[in-house]
């Protein structure tokens, strides 16, 4: 053999794979919020995720989202 044959091999990513599209927003909070938070996520039927709920709190504020279940007229 005159020359060597280079095998490159791809890194491989660190974590899990990306499940969404978007970006990311990292928040701290202080917990007295973080448990106002909790109580409130809790009440959702059926419960949501800590990052679920501040995304429907969001819709909410944005007017996006329904604050309650919908009322047939």
């Amino acid at each position: 053999m005159d020359e060597q044959e280079k095998t490159v091999t791809a890194q491989k990513r660190r974590g899990p794979a990306p499940t969404g599209k978007g970006v990311q927003v990292v928040v701290r909070m202080q917990p007295d919020m973080l448990e106002w938070l909790d109580r409130e996520r809790k009440k959702a039927t059926p419960e949501k995720t800590r990052p679920e709920m501040v995304r429907w709190l969001l819709g909410v504020v944005q007017g996006t989202m329904e604050t309650g279940p919908k009322r047939h007229r």
